[in-house]
């Protein structure tokens, strides 16, 4: 079975999470952007949500973590709970 483990930032708006994309992109930490920005509990641990597998996530969630590209930040993906920054850190299949 497929197997993913990604990390995530959640905000409450599509222009933060444009924002916080942008500062990734010219060179900002994810984990440090993810510690002071994420409203997930997750972004304690830098947004880590550890290994998981198909279906285990909301659908728009599981879309980008199982078929878009690896070590790339995605986003903004808005799902029931606000807008993500996803990087997926590790896929196997």
């Amino acid at each position: 079975m497929a197997t993913a483990s990604a990390r995530h930032i959640l905000v409450d708006s599509e222009e933060e999470c444009h924002s916080l994309k942008a500062q990734i992109e010219a060179g900002s930490d994810f984990v440090d952007v993810a510690k002071e920005h994420s409203k997930c509990p997750s972004g304690g641990r830098g947004g880590d949500l550890g290994t998981f597998g198909p279906g285990q996530m909301v659908k728009e969630f599981n879309d980008v973590v199982f078929s878009d590209a690896v070590g790339v930040v995605h986003g903004p993906v808005q799902t029931q709970f606000g807008y993500h920054l996803i990087e997926v850190t590790e896929r196997s299949e």
